[in-house]
């Protein structure tokens, strides 16, 4: 990780109030209700971590994994605008794999939006394999959704490319996919049906 970030931690409840404005400027058209995350935030079934810069929260993600269950999913990652290019958006998404890895989770799954290439190079660059499609899932933008999947049994044999490799072309590489709507199970209040 670069840049000037003062790290990660455990998202706690006195976060949600900039955590939801992050949500907002990122996913514009089908951010999460506020309710949704509160109740992200206090599930014992899930983890969500920031990053903080100069004080302020730049990034967060979520993952949920039930006690027990041998799948996960990763549910949200999102940095800031004008703090990306550091690779804030791979350490999250690290630091979310590594949970699920602690939590015994086998079978990591995501769900990314079909506009964002370079998410998709980077979920691809850490182990995940696209398994599906969702179509015109994510609305207003009438967008597909792909599942995409991390086998977490394999997943350093399953790591092809290196960030190098995966860079789109136009883009600052996968590093810079540090916004990424992306969902594993949507919130039963969302209103939008996309997490």
């Amino acid at each position: 990780m670069t840049g000037d970030a003062e790290g990660l931690r455990t998202a706690t409840p006195e976060d949600l109030g900039a955590i939801m404005a992050l949500e907002r400027a990122s996913f514009p058209t089908d951010a999460w209700s506020e309710s949704a995350m509160r109740s992200e935030l206090a599930s014992p079934h899930g983890r969500y971590i920031v990053i903080e810069q100069g004080g302020a929260i730049a990034g967060y993600a979520g993952l949920r994994a039930v006690a027990g269950s041998h799948d996960g999913d990763i549910q949200t990652i999102a940095v800031a605008a004008a703090s990306r290019g550091h690779g804030w958006g791979r350490a999250l998404l690290t630091a979310l794999i590594e949970e699920a890895e602690r939590r015994g989770v086998r079978d990591l799954f995501l769900e990314v939006r079909a506009d964002n290439p370079v998410a998709q190079a980077l979920y691809g660059s850490e182990g995940f394999v696209e398994i599906g499609r969702r179509p015109h899932y994510y609305q207003p933008d009438d967008v597909d959704a792909i599942v995409m999947q991390a086998d977490l049994r394999g997943r350093a044999a399953a790591v092809f490319t290196t960030p190098q490799e995966s860079a789109v072309p136009g883009e600052n590489g996968p590093d810079s996919a540090d916004t990424a709507q992306i969902t594993g199970a949507v919130p039963a209040d969302s209103a939008t049906g996309a997490a």
